[in-house]
């Protein structure tokens, strides 16, 4: 795989100065028109081996264009931060917005390759870390981000005598790193396993490009030519006509009975049961989050349901049993410019809590197989595509000790008709009541199709739903609650085995 990158590549000193200025001049133009157009943002995978020139090549091309436009970050030893969160955390929240390009140095790449070649895990672990990397680069690149992935390369003699010179060199003798030392003495598994990696997630949608890192003038053309022609083919990419997907509904059935429509909603609590059960399952759920057991484990509840269902009032009734610094609650409305900018699941990420705490999601990334399929915001394609998304997201923050409890809080329609003219008659409840509350009332059928769908493809055994029979609020507040302490009790006790 890596035998063209190992002849000795050159290109001359004045070939070199006589093409740079064009060069120069269309990256430019190419970044500009990127910037104008907004439409997708670009992510470079620097990877290879030690002392192959990426940090030269990346400066180089900070030069050549304009570094305002450009974020270069360097992931190297986890943060606490870090550490608290799951390991995808860390670059979600570096991604790049549309319009802008981000270069990644120590990326999801490195840290599988290290690991390997070190001995922290076996092959196995590799194997499921490249495929979640061809995961999530599936996913940005149906999000519209252009990915190039750049492996500069040296051979094992090239490699040597590049050290050697620098170490004679008294003026340039610091550039060798302790990394450079150490992977000369652990090539030969660096590029074993680096092929291993590149064979398995060099893709038509992400490919990998080897560039032999010898001589800088060759280095440094290949590099800026590759990433003009692949901003001119996107940038000239007419993004319309995507294939659509096979979008046949698993809620449609030939006998007419859904999911929601089985529901019990005659279940119900009376006063007295209610304050009692109320009571007992939020000290129960404190003194769980108070429990030292939480340490290994985060908390996220996502509640969604039919308007009017009483989210809120679940909502409330859960953070009252706790102490404020424990818990986070994020309210998910239409998104704004900054989050447009990203792939959807980006303003989610950003809200995963570290370890200890808990963070409920009033709507959340449901919204894609909801809302944005039933209004149109989102080709059938995208939606389709989400469920198994949704699903990789958080069976990734499963691994990672958090607990995730999904909540679908159901009413019928004569009580949501009730409850929406009460609100209209109280004061202080008609906020609550809006124009699109009346106007998704007339798709009932058509949002309750897409529950039984988003049911149905994403209701897992590490993340299950709880669809919550909410006529009766009192029955749909401690059934949350009771849910929520069976979950973290559920995982404290498999922490003992």
């Amino acid at each position: 795989m890596f035998e063209s990158a190992e002849i000795g590549h050159s290109i001359d000193k004045d070939t070199y100065e006589a093409e740079v200025p064009a060069l120069r001049e269309a990256l430019l133009e190419a970044q500009y028109d990127l910037k104008q157009q907004a439409r997708f943002p670009v992510i470079v995978l620097i990877n290879g081996i030690e002392g192959a020139g990426k940090g030269e090549t990346v400066k180089l091309l900070n030069e050549w264009m304009d570094p305002r436009l450009i974020e270069v970050r360097t992931f190297d030893q986890q943060t606490d931060e870090e550490l608290a969160r799951p390991p995808a955390w860390r670059y979600w929240r570096a991604l790049p917005p549309k319009g802008r390009m981000g270069v990644f140095f120590g990326n999801w790449y490195s840290q599988m390759l290290e690991g390997r070649v070190h001995g922290q895990f076996k092959d196995a672990v590799l194997d499921q870390a490249i495929a979640g990397a061809e995961r999530l680069e599936q996913m940005l690149c149906d999000e519209g981000a252009l990915i190039i992935k750049f492996w500069f390369h040296l051979s094992k003699k090239q490699m040597k005598a590049r050290l050697k010179a620098l170490k004679d060199d008294p003026l340039h003798n610091w550039r060798i790193s302790p990394l450079d030392w150490q992977q000369s003495e652990t090539y030969d598994r660096f590029v074993r396993f680096g092929e291993r990696v590149l064979r398995r997630t060099s893709r038509d949608y992400a490919p990998w490009h080897v560039v032999e890192g010898v001589d800088p003038h060759y280095r440094s053309l290949a590099v800026g030519r590759i990433l003009l022609e692949s901003l001119q083919a996107a940038l000239a990419n007419n993004p319309k006509g995507k294939h659509q997907g096979n979008v046949a509904p698993l809620g449609r059935s030939i006998d007419q009975k859904s999911l929601l429509g089985a529901l019990d909603m005659t279940l119900r609590l009376d006063k007295h049961d209610y304050q009692e059960q109320l009571v007992t399952e939020q000290a129960r759920l404190a003194g769980l989050l108070r429990d030292k057991r939480m340490r290994r484990h985060a908390l996220v509840a996502v509640f969604e349901g039919n308007d009017a269902a009483g989210k809120g009032g679940a909502i409330r009734r859960v953070a009252a049993a706790l102490d404020p610094r424990q818990y986070r609650i994020v309210p998910i409305a239409a998104p704004t410019e900054e989050e447009r900018a990203q792939p959807y699941l980006w303003r989610f990420w950003r809200h995963i809590p570290a370890r200890g705490k808990f963070t409920i999601f009033d709507r959340s990334w449901y919204g894609r197989v909801l809302v944005e399929r039933v209004e149109g915001f989102c080709s059938p394609a995208d939606w389709m595509r989400a469920y198994g998304e949704i699903n990789d997201f958080e069976e990734q923050l499963s691994n990672a000790g958090v607990v995730v409890v999904k909540f679908w809080l159901a009413i019928d329609q004569q009580t949501q008709l009730e409850r929406f003219e009460e609100r209209e008659q109280i004061p202080f409840k008609r906020y609550k009541i809006t124009e699109e509350d009346w106007r998704n009332r007339d798709k009932w059928d058509v949002y309750s199709e897409a529950v039984g769908d988003m049911v149905d493809r994403t209701s897992t055994e590490i993340a299950p739903w709880t669809l919550v029979e909410a006529n009766d609020k009192r029955w749909a507040r401690v059934k949350v609650l009771r849910t929520i302490n069976q979950a973290l009790e559920a995982a404290f006790a498999k922490d003992k085995k």
